[in-house]
């Protein structure tokens, strides 16, 4: 069982994955708090993980009826992201790790959307891709040789792109 947590900007998401099956998938947003602004404000983000992850890791549970002891790995989102916002799923994820006896790996964010399209599914021969990534602050080209051999070939100079992607998606 691998728990994933994900906390680097807005959004507090816990999932449970067994062999490539989703077995219980949370999501608690706090974009209802950060429309006045007309955008993220770091330090609303970071408190609202701190206030909602517990409870959004407790639903994943009781979905999936698992304990906190039937976790093997703990996944968290090491970067890029808000600061404060990864410290508490860093933070979290630290403590679950503890408390469980599971090792803990850190993921990259941005290589996470690379290969989320292939949960589930074998990777064989899928190798080599170009991947896009264009989400947020986040827009790349990706040349995919391996899990382990990922280069970038371009990035915007800033996230106009990424920002326009999200508001069409709204």
């Amino acid at each position: 069982i691998t728990l994933g947590i994900e906390t680097s900007c807005d959004e507090t998401a816990v999932a449970l994955v067994r062999d490539g099956e989703v077995l219980a998938s949370e999501v608690s947003s706090s974009v209802h708090l950060h429309s006045p602004y007309g955008g993220v404000v770091p330090e609303i983000a970071s408190r609202f993980h701190s206030e909602y992850i517990s409870s959004v890791f407790k639903k994943a549970l009781d979905d999936a009826d698992l304990t906190v002891d039937d976790i093997d790995l703990v996944s968290v989102t090491q970067g890029p992201g808000l600061p404060g916002s990864l410290l508490v799923g860093i933070s979290f994820a630290k403590a679950i790790s503890y408390a469980s006896g599971a090792e803990i790996l850190g993921v990259d964010h941005v290589r996470a959307h690379l290969f989320s399209s292939f949960l589930g599914k074998d990777l064989e021969g899928k190798f080599p891709f170009v991947g896009m990534v264009v989400s947020g602050g986040h827009t790349s080209i990706y040349l995919c040789e391996s899990v382990d051999n990922i280069s970038l070939i371009g990035r915007t100079k800033d996230d106009a792109v990424g920002e326009a992607f999200d508001k069409v998606a709204k």
